[in-house]
């Protein structure tokens, strides 16, 4: 029988000779994510961890990446009591402060490998499709389990083939490609599904592949995926992974799709997703003037060095608008520091911007760039539910890291193509 991506990997890891949509399978996992909340996970099978121990050292993926540095007495114990497990249990892969976000450490860290299945304790764990991995985001008492017997259970997703047609035009960028497809089929439209990306997808380099499969789970999907080419193998090579160490799985040419979407690239404009659901896309053009307080570029869905650099090329030798608060928010210390090297940090600094550590902060309201009521923030981060930047009575509006550029320049939602 022919098979999808999803299909094929999870025959792999469930030891069975063919598996269909819907069916239940069990399988291991190569890696177990985790970040902050490992406190609150661990705690829950202290005396199971006291007992047996954790199923394998190498197993989890441990970053400390939410609240950092700790805000609060609160957030330094869970801090602590992490540190003081990985200690214990002799945990591998532990990434302390200052590391990063967790996805773009996996991802970076050469964690993530085509080919591999990683389940998290993050709903954006999605994201390492980028490189033609299985992940998948799962609650914390499916974490808890799987630190213990190093399995856990699937149901077999259906699976959605997207072609994406045609080549993106100047100022639109994979985050506009995102944004337009989720406000197409709607925040639910690929639900408990393996979304596949094919077409002309060579344009798309991995930052922008990250992008892309980072908010498939803001259309529902249980797991997004580019398929591996050109463009993964040299990334991996750059990050020193050689070809010997992963093997990619490709869907066979007459799988069975549950659906077919195809998307004109050609056609998309920069789009943004306005309060309060990742579904509610507009074009740019129908929001030009509305008034915004603070910007944000960075987090896990475009805080990667090109994304900086996009920023900086249109800020720069320019000052920000006198009203507004711009928050630079790299994903990781490597990021960070290569920023730094091509002044790229300089050219943001000089037009105005704050500089936040390698984290996830602002993103999710829990540390550093909290909103007010009645102010609206442009964002490059993947929700904009309310109350998700710490006020239930501000408005989040999400863009490409061009648009909340030129957002910043003028004080209000701009269209980038026209500064």
């Amino acid at each position: 029988m022919d098979s999808t991506f999803v299909e094929k990997i999870l025959t792999k890891y469930s030891n069975n000779k063919e598996v269909v949509p819907s069916q239940i399978v069990t399988v291991k996992p190569d890696h177990l994510l985790k970040h902050d909340n490992t406190a609150a996970i661990i705690q829950k099978i202290q005396p199971e961890l006291n007992n047996y121990g954790v199923y394998s050292k190498t197993l989890p993926i441990i970053v400390l990446d939410h609240v950092i540095p700790a805000a609060s007495e609160k957030t330094a114990t869970n801090h602590k009591i992490i540190r003081e497990f990985v200690t214990n249990h002799d945990i591998k892969n532990f990434y302390d402060v200052g590391y990063g976000v967790c996805h773009q450490i996996v991802i970076e860290k050469g964690l993530a490998l085509p080919g591999i299945l990683i389940l998290g304790s993050d709903s954006h764990t999605c994201s390492y499709g980028s490189i033609g991995a299985f992940s998948s985001g799962i609650d914390r008492t499916e974490a808890a389990c799987l630190l213990l017997t190093g399995e856990t259970w699937l149901k077999v997703p259906n699976s959605i083939k997207m072609n994406l047609n045609g080549k993106l035009k100047p100022n639109v960028y994979a985050k506009d490609v995102i944004l337009h497809i989720i406000g197409d089929i709607s925040s639910a439209g690929a639900n408990y599904c393996s979304v596949e990306y094919h077409g002309d997808t060579s344009q798309f380099n991995i930052d922008d592949r990250f992008t892309i499969c980072n908010m498939g789970v803001e259309m529902g999907a249980k797991n997004a995926v580019f398929l591996v080419d050109n463009v993964t193998t040299k990334y991996l090579s750059s990050i020193k992974i050689s070809a010997s160490k992963y093997r990619p799985i490709y869907p066979d040419k007459d799988a069975c799709y549950s659906q077919e979407l195809d998307f004109s690239l050609n056609e998309m404009e920069p789009m943004v997703a306005c309060p309060h659901t990742v579904d509610n896309v507009k074009p740019v053009s129908d929001l030009k003037g509305v008034e915004i307080q603070q910007c944000l570029i960075g987090t896990c869905t475009n805080g990667r060095l090109s994304d900086l650099k996009i920023a900086a090329d249109i800020l720069k030798n320019k000052k920000i608008n006198s009203r507004v608060r711009l928050l630079i928010l790299p994903a990781s210390k490597d990021i960070y520091e290569n920023a730094l090297k091509d002044n790229t940090i300089e050219i943001l600094l000089k037009s105005g911007g704050t500089i936040l550590p390698p984290g996830c902060g602002p993103c999710l309201g829990a540390h550093q760039g909290c909103l007010a009521p009645g102010e609206r923030c442009i964002s490059t981060a993947n929700r904009n539910f309310k109350g998700r930047m710490g006020c239930k009575d501000a408005e989040i509006y999400l863009a490409s890291p061009a648009t909340v550029a030129a957002s910043a320049l003028k004080g209000k939602i701009t269209d980038p193509r026209e500064v």
